[in-house]
């Protein structure tokens, strides 16, 4: 599963570039504020295995006006080396690799 590169974000992590996006719509669940933010990165030069990051905020659009934390560059990067630590190969196909991350989680 690729990233489309229209909305996504370029970042670097240990001298590696990623690309990550959050949907810019909430889904239905994600609106009424029933589950919480994701966001998706990979390797932005050979994208293998796609990271799925579930934080612990609604989304930042969801419809109920619930206060939620815009998710940062920096909490992406910190969600990706504590991804590539645990086992996450970006360049290899396969499955998703999941991660639930809170948002301002120390490093």
């Amino acid at each position: 599963m690729a990233l489309p590169r229209k909305g996504s974000r370029r970042v670097v992590v240990n001298g590696t570039a990623f690309r990550w996006r959050v949907r810019r719509r909430p889904t239905y669940v994600q609106g009424m504020a029933w589950t919480p933010c994701t966001f998706a990165a990979e390797h932005a030069g050979t994208p293998g295995t796609t990271l799925v990051v579930t934080t612990d905020q609604p989304h930042p659009s969801n419809w109920l006006g619930r206060a939620a934390r815009p998710v940062l560059p920096r909490d992406v990067a910190q969600a990706i080396e504590h991804a590539l630590h645990h086992g996450w190969t970006p360049t290899t196909p396969g499955p998703p690799f999941h991660l639930t991350w809170p948002i301002g989680a120390p490093e």
